[in-house]
């Protein structure tokens, strides 16, 4: 479901290169450290300066927090287009561009298809929802990171993040993304092979929606989109069984497969290696599959309810997002 008054989020032909089966991801993956005047994100070195001058438009956004929402709209492709019609770096739709978009470079045109343009304009547009929204309860980051996905009145109406699936993911995403440790350090190899290792240790295990935690397999919850209820089942979901077997190796990660991709890294085909996180998914806020790398094009997953656990072709479905590797927290 999709506001017609916010922003787009960037879909996967957009913001990545697909390789063979492969998605890569574009988008830089490595760490920021949330609200701050300093810039610790990844970000291509092009669009740096117009990151750490829009990023202090306002008190309520901060370069970390406007290169984590860039990353997550368009992986910082400027020629970034939708099916629904956004556009450019920042995924604008034209509506909202027409209302909402500068001339960031003062050369007389205002273009939302050049990064000198956009890029100002979504950090504009973001302290114009932040004032839109500032009166709403719950945490003004979230409030302010909703009302650019799903427009102010429904989060005005919501009292909050509104019950939106799309919504509610992108802004787990780009929060988790502007919480990562500085310098994007992902998991060790030796991490990496312990964690194949959990996950082998559960081939056979039931599929259960919503099972699975660090503790190992558990009871899940109601209901899948097709109504597939885990409360009776002991196992694991596709994201239940990732957190379980990167729990074993000392890195704790989100719950869900989304924001397991934003607390993760993007890493080429030929950087590939057995642990490795495969994502599925038309857009890095859609993501709905998640499962572990384990060689020769092969992951170990929960497939789905009526499944166990067990390895599959990473090809396995048409909608393959990135390849990402996770990126302990700080609190580990």
């Amino acid at each position: 479901m999709r506001a017609t008054s916010a922003v787009t989020i960037g879909v996967g032909a957009t913001a990545a290169v697909v390789v063979g089966a492969l998605v890569q991801a574009t988008g830089v993956g490595s760490a920021g450290t949330g609200l701050g005047t300093a810039l610790s994100m990844s970000v291509p070195a092009e669009y740096r300066p117009l990151i750490e001058e829009a990023g202090n438009t306002c008190p309520d956004v901060s370069p970390n927090l406007l290169a984590a929402l860039i990353t997550q709209e368009s992986g910082f492709n400027p020629k970034a287009q939708s099916p629904a019609g956004a556009q450019g770096i920042a995924q604008f739709m034209p509506s909202t561009w027409e209302s909402h978009g500068i001339d960031g470079n003062r050369d007389g045109k205002r273009d939302v298809w050049d990064p000198e343009d956009a890029i100002p304009s979504s950090a504009k547009y973001l302290c114009t929802v932040a004032e839109e929204v500032k009166d709403v309860p719950g945490d003004r980051q979230s409030n302010m990171l909703a009302a650019y996905n799903s427009g102010s009145s429904r989060v005005i109406a919501a009292g909050g993040v509104p019950d939106i699936d799309e919504t509610q993911n992108y802004v787990k995403s780009i929060n988790a993304l502007t919480k990562q440790p500085g310098g994007g350090k992902t998991a060790t190899s030796t991490q990496a092979e312990t964690a194949v290792n959990a996950a082998k240790g559960e081939i056979g295990t039931p599929y259960s929606w919503g099972g699975g935690n660090a503790n190992g397999a558990s009871a899940g919850s109601c209901c899948s989109p097709n109504g597939s209820s885990g409360s009776s089942v002991a196992g694991f979901d596709c994201s239940g069984l990732v957190l379980y077997a990167y729990a074993k190796a000392g890195i704790s990660l989100p719950r869900t497969a989304a924001a397991q991709f934003a607390a993760s890294e993007p890493v080429t085909p030929g950087q590939m290696r057995p642990g490795d996180l495969v994502f599925y998914g038309s857009s890095a806020a859609s993501i709905h599959h998640v499962g572990i790398y384990v060689g020769g094009g092969w992951i170990i997953n929960a497939p789905k309810p009526g499944t166990n656990v067990r390895y599959d072709p990473m090809d396995m479905m048409t909608d393959l997002y990135s390849v990402a590797r996770p990126v302990p927290s700080k609190e580990i």
